[in-house]
């Protein structure tokens, strides 16, 4: 009798005790589907020929592509890149529009989060998705590497869900990009050398291929094809991965339906053109309904300022599948006027987020830290004035009238290791003085800022509002396309002239405003974004105009850890390039 009742007690331990491990293994397993798949790639970064606009040249590129390998994943997975440099110079990649929760060691700004990847070196990054869905990408973030070193980012929804749109019956990728004659790491180290404007880019390119409008490109290798079948719909997925220039875009004859921006869904907006600046992404719904023939894909720069921009335009082709004569001359959108900023403010100004029950929003309405940064092109006095920029100088850029300087180690380790002497953390959350900051002519002593490495320091889960403010020093005004690292934040107001703060936040759009991650600055106009400190990390905030950011248009925002490990900077990777 007792031998039967150790075994009854010896059967129900362990019952207890394979429960238990059952408990525990439908824990780690519904973790991690809450985690999502994990994906792997091997990015190779070294010099590849191709041949462009009548010449042959020698660039960098991931996986001898231009542009490169498109990144596919679901909604909350995580990807881990392998990138090893066979290149010349040193790289680093960045994970545009990822948010990377509490990871900034994988986000890659050089000397922001990381050293650079060196030549004969390789470097794991892990990518984190978590609330992004749509289309986001990859860039270079190092010198001016990203012209040649970029790709597309594919966040389709989570396992089990769908779009809040019908279901398209295929999708493309178009990736917009710049195409320099001359090697581009030359251009900028020249640019630099000299203080003046570095050279613009010789035409734009669709998916890797400059069009027909160009010197020796009428070759049908030189003209991307989308081909469509009539009466189905396609998800047009749109980056403007270009240096320098904002650009519309448009088919001919085909109405643009645009449903997302920047990893969020957006009401839907039907158009005939979109505006879309360096930085941003773009999902589209276009429904081939007419004729069967061939229609002019065009892009072309908008700039209603007066820098140097590249006035050129860049062609594909949306060609129906069927029976029918090829025209000899397809027909080509209307789009804007490339300094038609009306047209550019109306596309910006009808962005609003879904903000449904399934895609919710969540706009921060208790602001305890309020930013206004000045945006500014400036310039740095040449004693003896041999510079090529305005007056003899060199040319420059800030935010707040300060210009970055980039420091020799990274910020982010700087600040996880309280490494002295790196950054300053007084980054003023207002410029050193005030002015009519639109005028139309401004004294020469506005121009000058001071340099330093600061950044701003935020308090984790504060509400923040920063206004971005356009100037018109040097009589410079233009379009900026600022970017932060780490965050979406919501454009919850956007205006022309100086920012009033008395009136104009009557006018904000808390409501359902979009949901982005990289917002143009209208020319000799403002910008309000709202956004909530709850990502733990250093965090780049910068212009995406390339040649701004490379003259100090730059900061860095820092958000201090929270109460617990959840909400606190995850440690770093056991190997981090070293300096």
């Amino acid at each position: 009798e007792r031998e039967r009742e150790r075994e009854r007690m010896g059967l129900q331990k362990m019952n207890v005790i394979l429960g238990f491990v059952g408990f525990l293994i439908l824990n780690e397993l519904l973790l991690c589907m809450a985690q999502g798949n994990v994906h792997y790639y091997d990015y190779v970064l070294k010099e590849t020929n191709f041949t462009r606009l009548c010449n042959t040249k020698s660039m960098l590129t991931v996986n001898d592509s231009f542009p490169g390998p498109v990144i596919r994943v679901n909604k909350g997975d995580t990807v881990y890149v392998n990138v090893h440099n066979q290149g010349q110079y040193n790289v680093t990649i960045h994970w545009h529009g990822v948010k990377q929760p509490r990871n900034p060691w994988s986000d890659g700004p050089e000397y922001i989060t990381q050293c650079p990847i060196q030549p004969g070196t390789n470097f794991t990054q892990e990518i984190v998705f978590s609330t992004e869905e749509g289309t986001l990408w990859w860039h270079a973030h190092s010198d001016w590497s990203r012209a040649t070193v970029h790709g597309a980012i594919i966040v389709l929804p989570a396992a089990g869900t769908t779009y809040p749109f019908p279901r398209p019956d295929a999708e493309q990728t178009i990736v917009l990009a710049s195409w320099f004659k001359g090697n581009v790491p030359a251009i900028i180290e020249e640019a630099l050398i000299n203080g003046g404007e570095p050279n613009l880019t010789d035409a734009f390119t669709i998916n890797g291929q400059p069009g027909d409008q160009h010197n020796c490109s009428r070759d049908a290798r030189f003209m991307y094809r989308m081909l469509v079948d009539y009466g189905k719909t396609y998800l047009l997925r749109i980056v403007n991965a270009v240096m320098n220039e904002d650009l519309f875009f448009g088919i001919a004859q085909h109405t643009l339906t645009v449903v997302g921006s920047d990893g969020a869904y957006l009401k839907p907006i039907t158009t005939d053109y979109i505006m879309i600046t360096p930085g941003q992404t773009m999902d589209m719904l276009v429904t081939a309904n007419k004729a069967l023939s061939s229609y002019y894909i065009v892009v072309a720069p908008f700039a209603d300022g007066s820098s140097p921009f590249a006035n050129t335009t860049s062609t594909a082709i949306l060609q129906y599948n069927g029976n029918h004569t090829q025209p000899t001359s397809p027909p080509m959108p209307t789009l804007p006027r490339y300094n038609d900023s009306e047209a550019a403010m109306k596309f910006t100004t009808s962005m609003r987020s879904l903000a449904s029950a399934v895609h919710p929003i969540s706009v921060p309405q208790n602001i305890t830290t309020r930013m206004y940064v000045t945006v500014a092109v400036n310039q740095l006095i040449c004693p003896e004035s041999n510079c090529s920029g305005p007056n003899g100088n060199k040319l420059a850029a800030s935010l707040n009238n300060i210009s970055f300087v980039e420091p020799s180690i990274s910020v982010l380790q700087a600040y996880y290791r309280n490494i002295k002497g790196v950054f300053d953390k007084d980054f003023p959350n207002e410029p050193p003085y005030y002015f009519n900051f639109t005028q139309e002519s401004m004294p020469n002593s506005t121009s000058i800022p001071s340099q330093g490495t600061k950044a701003k320091i935020l308090n984790y889960n504060e509400g923040v509002e920063i206004v971005f403010q356009g100037t018109n020093v040097l009589n410079s005004a233009e379009n900026h396309p600022m970017h932060l690292h780490g965050f979406s934040f919501y454009l919850v107001g956007i205006g022309t002239g100086n920012f009033n703060n008395q009136t104009d936040p009557n006018s904000y759009n808390l409501i359902d405003p979009p949901e982005v991650n990289t917002i143009g600055v209208p020319k000799n106009g403002w910008a309000a974004i709202r956004f909530i400190a709850d990502n733990p990390g250093v965090w780049y905030m910068h212009c995406h105009l390339e040649r701004h950011s490379t003259w100090g248009m730059d900061t860095v925002i820092i958000v201090k850890n929270g109460s617990t490990s959840a909400t606190s900077i995850r440690p770093p990777p056991a190997y981090m390039p070293p300096c």
